[in-house]
Parts: structure tokens; sequence; C-alpha cells
């Protein structure tokens, strides 16, 4: 009988305790928490002057394309085909290397116009940009 009580002794636990294994995580939390803000701060440097302010533009410079949701394009303010649009842009882009092409589109239109005409302008060389509504 002796034998089976000396058994009972020897019984190791199967589970494991979590204690320390959260703590663990709460001290690393705390650490990570508190040295984010530190390495994200950059060092003071004094930059040199330089360089050219950007130039004014002109009005000739800018072309205005508004695509509304109904379809179709109005250059300008005034409305055209995609083949009309087109032959402007690429006419006026050859004259004027300055050109840029504003382009406004309405929120609840399509997106393919606006595919197009970003794809023809990257295609002619001609600089773009987006116009939309300040929230400020």
């Amino acid at each position: 009988m002796r034998r089976f009580s000396q058994r009972s002794h020897l019984v190791t636990l199967s589970e494991i305790n979590i204690t320390p294994l959260l703590d663990l995580a709460f001290v690393l939390l705390i650490i990570f928490v508190i040295t984010t803000p530190l390495l994200e701060q950059s060092i003071n440097l004094k930059l040199p002057k330089g360089g050219t302010a950007d130039p004014k533009l002109n009005r000739s410079d800018i072309a205005t394309v508004e695509i509304p949701s109904a379809g179709g394009f109005v250059l300008n303010r005034q409305r055209m085909t995609w083949a009309e649009l087109t032959a402007q842009l690429a006419s006026r882009g050859r004259s004027n290397p300055n050109l840029i092409v504003y382009m406004r589109a309405d929120k609840d239109g399509r997106y393919e116009p606006v595919a197009t005409l970003i794809d023809f302008c990257q295609r002619n060389g001609i600089k773009m940009s987006f116009r939309y509504e300040s929230t400020r």
C-alpha cells in the first residue's frame, strides 16, 4: 500500500500559471508606450536656405476640365465631346509646355471619364491637378 501513497506525492502540475506571463506582457506594453514618443522625435536642424519659389501661374497655362455626373466634358465652360476635348488639349499642350489641366469631377459621377482623361494627359505629357472642395 505504501507504493500507491508515494505516487501521489510525485504528481506534477499540468496547469500553466498565466500570472507571470500577463505581468511580462503589461511591463512590455508600458515600455513600448513610454518609448514610442521618444523614437518619433527628430534632431533639431537649421536647414539652409535655397531653391526658388514656385512660379506664379498664368491664366493661359491653366485649362479647367469639368466632368459632370450626367456625362460629357466641359472645357473652360464650353461643353465638348471626348474627341473635341482631346483635340483642344493636344493642340494647347503642343503650343504651351507649361499647360496644367485642372480636373473637376462630380463626386457622384462615374470614374471612367476621369481615368481616361488622366491617361490622356499622362500620354501627352500634360501636367494635371485635381480640384476639390475644401473642408476648411
